[in-house]
């Protein structure tokens, strides 16, 4: 057995499974994903001459119709065998999205298009978890979560630079042909795990596949209304929607400060922005993997939510392209943490209950929220009040997230949260 191999399952290694697809898959989803994004705030201000009110209403009302899709998808994702499948569907569609974006950039064409990348959006980051808890055992899930996630972010990247360079050479409109290239390559890097490696028992959170049967011996997934009672999923879900609502509008608001004081270099320097973060959040996201069984979860979560506040004020301070593009760094800590750890604590939660996905759809659901709610409550202080009050305000929602995580959240990690399963938790 080589070094690669010894955090996997019985059923992975005997299928022919390497570890290197999944990584190819984190690094090409998250070229496919980074394609859009902030990209797409930046293009519709600049080049189509959209209101940020405008901008504000496409992104709260694809983000709020996305958001409704969250939960259900992640309960999709844990009955589906076809996991595989989900995801290869799911980025045929997001390429179609793209298209409709690149030949028709106007407000109808490009709010249903949004939408519909919302939507099948939610299947990726629960089905990439879902096939890594069915490939490796319990004790790998760590340091393997850190490796998607740094993956995930060498991606990021790789298409901040790849967009830059043909937002550069060609226009801003050409980087969302960018989609459908990587969206075939991510596919093509999914169907390379083989699907008889997968426990889909391991999969979904319940007790190892090895040992239990489900269904056939009556190993069944807890009931929904135990999702309900699980109190500390509960709180991480209010603190997941806070700390998206400070977070998710300062890239695109820093984006569009630099796109409006240099247009001709807007593309590029977004790039910039993207890669400075998430280099940072390359190795964070591997020392998350590293420690985080170590040191639990919460101390290392109250690192990413405090660097919130600190990075929306320090925007306030200047509008000097290094230094914007300076302070971005912090993003790499915040969201690489909060990336990084978050499957870990929902892992923790939801073990032996067969609703791991689900409890990861209903979480992304309260981060959608947030999200969605903060892209029109940002367009409208910087329309009326500007970016200074915009970046203050943001801020004053980090603390809030920071205060809820502190006071209200415990530990989850199995051996310092003193309790051997998830449901055992719902104080």
């Amino acid at each position: 057995m080589t070094a690669a191999d010894a955090g996997l399952t019985s059923r992975a290694r005997q299928a022919g499974f390497r570890p290197r697809s999944l990584d190819a898959v984190n690094f090409l989803l998250a070229d496919v994903r980074g394609a859009l994004g902030p990209y797409l705030n930046v293009f519709l201000v600049t080049q189509q001459h959209w209101s940020q009110t405008q901008v504000g209403w496409v992104t709260t009302a694809s983000g709020l119709l996305g958001i409704v899709a969250q939960t259900p998808a992640g309960a999709a994702i844990d009955a589906t065998r076809r996991k595989r499948g989900a995801v290869v569907l799911a980025l045929a569609l997001l390429a179609c999205g793209a298209l409709v974006i690149f030949v028709w950039p106007r407000f109808w064409p490009v709010l249903l298009a949004n939408t519909l990348v919302a939507v099948v959006g939610d299947v990726f980051g629960p089905a990439v978890a879902a096939v890594t808890l069915g490939l490796f055992v319990r004790g790998q899930l760590a340091r393997r979560m850190g490796r998607n996630s740094a993956f995930d972010h060498a991606g990021n990247v790789a298409i901040a630079a790849a967009a830059g360079g043909v937002g550069y050479l060609f226009t801003q409109r050409a980087v969302f042909l960018l989609v459908p290239v990587f969206a075939l390559l991510a596919a093509l890097a999914m169907l390379s795990i083989p699907k008889d490696a997968i426990d889909e028992n391991r999969a979904r959170g319940l007790e190892d596949g090895e040992e239990q049967q489900q269904d056939s011996t009556g190993s069944k997934p807890s009931g929904l209304l135990d999702l309900l009672r699980c109190r500390p999923l509960l709180i991480f879900g209010v603190c997941a929607m806070l700390f998206h609502l400070a977070n998710a509008p300062l890239l695109p608001l820093v984006g569009q400060k630099l796109a409006q004081a240099h247009p001709e270099w807007a593309t590029a320097m977004m790039s910039s922005c993207i890669i400075a973060a998430q280099f940072i959040m390359l190795p964070v996201a591997l020392a998350v993997g590293h420690t985080a069984d170590r040191i639990g979860r919460k101390p290392i979560l109250l690192i990413g939510f405090a660097v919130l506040p600190v990075r929306a004020v320090l925007y306030t301070f200047s509008n000097s392209a290094p230094w914007l593009i300076g302070v971005q760094l912090l993003d790499g800590v915040g969201a690489g943490i909060f990336g990084a750890i978050t499957p870990l604590v929902i892992a923790d939660l939801m073990r032996g209950t067969g609703r791991y996905n689900l409890a990861q759809g209903a979480v992304a659901t309260a981060q959608g929220v947030g999200a969605s709610l903060s892209g029109l409550a940002a367009g409208l202080m910087v329309d009326h009040l500007g970016y200074s009050a915009a970046f203050l305000g943001l801020g004053a929602a980090a603390c809030l997230a920071l205060a809820a995580l502190f006071f209200a959240m415990p530990e989850t990690a199995p051996e310092r949260a003193g309790k051997s399963t998830a449901m055992a938790r719902t104080a």
